[in-house]
This record gives C-alpha cells, sequence and structure tokens, in this order.
C-alpha cells in the first residue's frame, strides 16, 4: 500500500506571448526591384517662361522672314534657355511635341543640336535620312509634306535645292525650318548672332568680316547681320562672289539699321579693324570644281597676319566642319582668338529658341 505524496501539483506555466512584426513588407520586397515611382508630387515643376507669340506656326526658310524685333526675341529666348540648362533646370515645355528630320546631306552640329533640343525641350524627334522616305522611289515632295505634317509638329530640313525646300513647306501644314540648302544657312546665322552678342554685350556697329566663297553661309550673313546693324565686309575672289540680288537685299536692310555693307576682293582690306573675322570651307558639298576652288580661294585663307588687320581683340568664326591649313591657318583656328566652339554650343541653343517660339500653343506656365 503506497502512501499519497505530500508535494503539492504544479500545473505548467503558460509562455509570455509577443507580437513580432516583421522589419518590412515581404510582398514590398519582392516588388521593390521592379517598381520605381515616376512623375506625380515628386516632378520637378516648369519654372515660368514668358516669350512672344509672334513666330507661332510660322516657318523660317530666308533670313528675311524674321524681322530684326523678332530675331532679337529669338536671341533673347535662347540666352534664358542657355541659362536654364547651364543651372540644371527643367525646361520642358514641348512635351508630347514630335519634330522631323529631313535630310539629304550629312550633319553633325544641325542634327544633333536639333535632336538633343527638342528632347530637352521634352519633345521628341525622328531623324529621316534620303534611305527612309520613298522619296528615293520617286514620291513627290509635296506629297512627303502633306504626310509628314500630319504625323508631326514641325519639320527641319536640310536639302541640296532651295526649290525643293520652298516646295515642302508650301505643301506642308506645320511649321519648316531651314537647315541648309544652296541658298543660305538661317539657322548658323541665328546661332553666330548669338555668339557675337555673347562676346561683345551687343551687336549694332561691330564689323564682321568674311574671308572665302561667296556660297550660302555667307548669303546669310549679309541678311541677318546688316537686319542687326553689323557692318559686314566680305572678300571673295573673281567668280566667287556672292549672289548680287542677296547683296543688294542687304544693303537695304544696312540702310535701315545703320550698317554698311561691302564686297572686295581684297582679304586684308575686308579684315581691316574688324571684330570678327569668319570663314567656311573652301569645297562645300556636292561641288564638282573642288580643284579650281581651292586654287582660287587659297589666297583668302585666314592666316595670323590677316588677324593681325583685324582689332586686337578680334574674334574668329567658322561654321565647321573645317579643314585647318586650307581655308585657316591652324595657329588660328586653335589659338587664344577662336571661339568656333561657342558657335558650335550655340545652336543647340538658338535652335531650342526657334523651336520653343514656333511650337509652344500652350498658355499654362507662361
Amino acid at each position: 500500500m503506497h502512501q499519497a505524496s505530500s508535494v503539492p501539483h504544479i500545473a505548467p506555466s503558460q509562455p509570455e506571448l509577443s507580437t513580432v512584426q516583421p522589419a518590412s513588407d515581404p510582398l514590398d520586397v519582392a516588388l521593390a526591384p521592379r517598381v520605381l515611382s515616376l512623375g506625380g508630387v515628386a516632378g520637378e515643376r516648369l519654372p515660368s517662361f514668358t516669350i512672344s507669340t509672334r513666330l507661332q506656326g510660322r516657318s523660317i526658310l530666308h533670313d528675311t522672314d524674321l524681322t530684326p524685333d523678332e530675331i532679337g526675341e529669338v536671341l533673347e529666348t535662347a540666352t534664358r534657355l542657355k541659362a536654364l540648362r547651364k543651372a540644371g533646370k527643367a525646361h520642358g515645355y514641348l512635351a508630347g511635341k514630335t519634330l522631323g528630320m529631313l535630310f539629304q546631306h550629312p550633319s553633325t552640329r544641325t542634327r544633333v543640336s536639333f535632336e538633343a533640343g527638342m528632347a530637352q525641350l521634352g519633345g521628341q524627334a525622328i531623324f529621316l535620312g534620303v534611305d527612309d522616305l520613298q522619296m528615293k522611289r520617286g514620291e513627290t515632295i509635296a506629297d512627303t509634306a502633306q504626310v509628314l505634317s500630319r504625323y508631326v509638329d514641325a519639320i527641319v530640313a536640310r536639302v541640296a535645292a532651295h526649290s525643293d525646300l520652298e516646295q515642302l513647306a508650301e505643301a506642308s501644314s506645320a511649321p519648316v525650318y531651314n537647315g541648309l540648302t544652296d541658298r543660305s544657312h538661317p539657322m548658323q546665322a541665328l546661332c553666330d548672332l548669338l555668339t557675337l552678342q555673347e562676346r561683345f554685350g551687343g551687336l549694332q556697329g561691330l564689323k564682321l568680316a568674311y574671308l572665302g566663297d561667296g556660297n550660302n553661309m555667307l548669303h546669310s550673313l549679309l541678311l541677318a547681320g546688316a537686319s542687326m546693324g553689323i557692318n559686314v565686309a566680305a572678300a571673295t575672289p573673281t567668280g566667287h562672289a556672292p549672289d548680287p540680288e542677296v547683296v543688294n537685299q542687304a544693303q537695304w536692310l544696312a540702310a535701315a539699321s545703320g550698317a554698311t555693307v561691302t564686297v572686295t576682293d581684297d582679304p586684308f582690306a575686308a579684315a581691316e579693324g574688324a571684330d570678327a573675322v569668319y570663314t567656311d570651307v573652301h569645297v562645300s558639298m556636292g561641288q564638282k570644281d573642288g580643284a579650281a576652288r581651292a586654287v582660287a580661294l587659297a589666297p583668302y585663307k585666314v592666316t595670323y597676319k590677316v588677324m593681325s588687320a583685324a582689332k586686337p581683340d578680334a574674334v574668329f568664326m567658322h561654321c565647321l566642319p573645317m579643314h585647318r591649313d586650307e581655308e585657316v591657318e591652324a595657329v588660328v583656328a586653335d589659338g587664344p582668338q577662336s571661339i568656333i566652339f561657342d558657335q558650335a554650343e550655340n545652336r543647340l541653343h538658338a535652335h531650342k529658341a526657334v523651336l520653343l517660339q514656333t511650337l509652344c500653343t500652350t498658355p499654362q506656365g507662361f
């Protein structure tokens, strides 16, 4: 017989329970590598930017399509856009806009500055080379223009014949910009004006000397320079003078602005007292008389001696591409007076100003 134990029975104790929170939501962890929040309240607000509406929807085929006041507005807009870019501030005022780029010739500065400029303004550009369109198979310029202008908001065209550009613009319902023709290069002239204005603080009364072929670049410099009060002196050899009609038109513009336009065959006379000395390649794209041109234009090379005839603070300018020791001595092209890469940079800002003033139709934010 067993005697009952006197040790009391102790019930097992209950463990203390507490809620455990995971360090992070497993779903969030799983999705995090594939999820990125864009826009919304975190998006950067565009700064207020006021521009003139006078160029809305307009084409620029000729240098004379813009009045002096309108050129001044483009330069002022370009200066402000340049400042925004330098400050790293967003300026996508053309969001949703598309630029068509129709190019028959190769291009570095015109193509890249328009493409980059359109992207920086919030839009997009579509490059269309000669092999990308049905024009190569016989589709007319007019048909191409009508189709493209229903797809894009503007067209920049670099074509061989200026008459082709005019046909394109006539049939297009969208603005058309002259990216270079055999007649003129107004987009380059605008950037040159911007560069001179930055360098000298103004344009009125400056002297610009041009040495070389009386080509499309000289035509635009004559017209744009004379419009803005710049005294333009061109030195060209016999048989390579600028179009007399362009010279006559430039002289009328110069008379209105208080400037002068002269054409001579003496490079030192043109360069004397100049604030800027400008040249271009001696043989342009598509020209088949290269050897004869090289011989005729050799005396018009911009040399250190030529630059010595200009003012002590004169600058050297070139629209590029450049052939050192052909149209300009390398010591000048790469020397302290050269501002050729300032010109190249200003293609971006001048082109953006043209795009903004011709394409921006939404009043919000302006």
